[in-house]
């Protein structure tokens, strides 16, 4: 049973203004800012394991590897044979505190190492549920356990993203973990795991939402995406409300409506570079997935803006010049001066297409024609730290 939750979009000039007061040059976005109600569906109950994958979705998985079902069988081989995908895996930390780079060099690199076991878990996670082989789901545990024991803060620079892109994974395997393998996640250990979410990563979650923006807008869109996933996990309907309310008209620009213009799929982060925006696109996507398993279509807001960004972002690094590019009045007011598209790491292409074009095309018969072209040069999907990957083999549903 879903109730209907409507949105309402309301940006107030008081706060606008204010927040593109630095604004010299470029075309201003404001006078396109739809007001408008944009009408979604959520959930009375949530759906568990629910955070990406349901129990549909992993007979699914089950399926492709049982009939060796290609091209996501052969994507499976190549996640199955990732060391971060073994029941040996050997823990890296755990750490009292985490952070991105060294602080300006007065604290040592230790990113990699756990970026490495938060991605362990999530894959380990994954093999569980997949070959049911209890090894795995005593690593996964393992992993989750020996972080909620230990972690104590997240500190130094880039806050908010850290918890954004590693939060949500490990999210992901203490939600299947809980769910598939209640024998290793208990009632106490679950309690442990969500205590530390909820008083480290969520906290730094909340203040980014209820900071003036100021950032680019990947920042926000993983907030958003680590933020529906600890609402899900917790069970907490306020959370997703808050959540898709962030996704839909925050006034940040990692929303929907403030990173992809509507026009023409413009990123606000295209004229940055293609990482960027890549990655700002696969934050709002995992938004979106872990919402549709709750009943909740946020694909299709504003007319499938989501599509329209990756087509412009595929376009592009597919190796077409043909797009069209303009400068706009970014929501901070600071990332203002972008004249062109930028050709900065164009054709490097993170493992985020597959899940969209799923969605787009094997679920709702649409056409995405450059992100098949690019799903063609780089299939299969693999590893990258900041996303999920693997997705010709996670996110491969059978065409309607």
């Amino acid at each position: 049973m879903k109730k209907n939750f409507i949105l309402t979009i309301a940006l107030f000039a008081t706060v606008t203004l204010s927040a593109c007061s630095e604004i010299e040059d470029g075309v201003n976005r404001m006078d396109e800012w739809e007001d408008e109600k944009i009408e979604v569906d959520y959930p009375v109950s949530f759906v568990h394991p629910g955070i990406m994958h349901t129990n549909n979705d992993i007979e699914r998985l089950r399926e492709i590897v049982t009939n060796r079902e290609q091209p996501g069988y052969g994507c499976y081989e190549i996640f199955a044979s990732d060391a971060r995908s073994k029941a040996d895996y050997t823990l890296q930390g755990p750490y009292k505190e985490i952070y991105r780079g060294n602080d300006n060099g007065t604290r040592p690199s230790i990113q990699g190492k756990y970026e490495s076991d938060f991605n362990a878990a999530y894959q380990n996670s994954v093999m569980y549920a997949v070959t049911q082989d209890e090894a795995h789901a005593k690593k996964a545990t393992e992993i989750l356990m020996a972080y909620a024991n230990t972690l104590e803060a997240i500190v130094a620079g880039d806050q908010p993203l850290l918890a954004g892109i590693m939060g949500v994974k490990f999210m992901y395997a203490a939600e299947m973990m809980r769910y598939l393998y209640p024998k290793g996640m208990t009632d106490e250990n679950f309690a442990k795991v969500c205590s530390m979410f909820k008083n480290i990563f969520v906290p730094i979650l909340d203040d980014f939402m209820a900071t003036p923006a100021y950032t680019n807008g990947n920042w926000g869109a993983s907030v958003s995406m680590s933020y529906i996933a600890a609402a899900v996990l917790f069970n907490d309907l306020d959370m997703y409300k808050k959540a898709v309310d962030f996704y839909c008209n925050g006034i940040d620009n990692g929303t929907i409506r403030n990173y992809i213009d509507g026009e023409t799929g413009q990123c606000q982060e295209s004229g940055r570079d293609q990482a960027h925006a890549q990655l700002g696109l696969a934050c709002l996507s995992v938004t979106c997935e872990i919402a549709y398993k709750q009943g909740t279509d946020l694909y299709g807001v504003l007319d499938n803006r989501l599509q329209k960004g990756y087509e412009y972002t595929a376009q592009y690094n597919a190796g077409h010049d043909d797009v069209p590019f303009k400068t706009w009045k970014d929501i901070t007011g600071k990332y203002c001066s972008w004249t062109k598209i930028s050709s900065d790491q164009r054709g490097v292409f993170r493992p985020v297409y597959e899940m969209v074009y799923n969605h787009y095309v094997n679920r709702k018969r649409g056409s995405m024609k450059y992100t098949k072209e690019v799903i063609d040069k780089i299939r299969p999907e693999g590893y990258y730290y900041e996303h999920f990957g693997f997705g010709t083999f996670l996110f491969n549903d059978k065409a309607k």
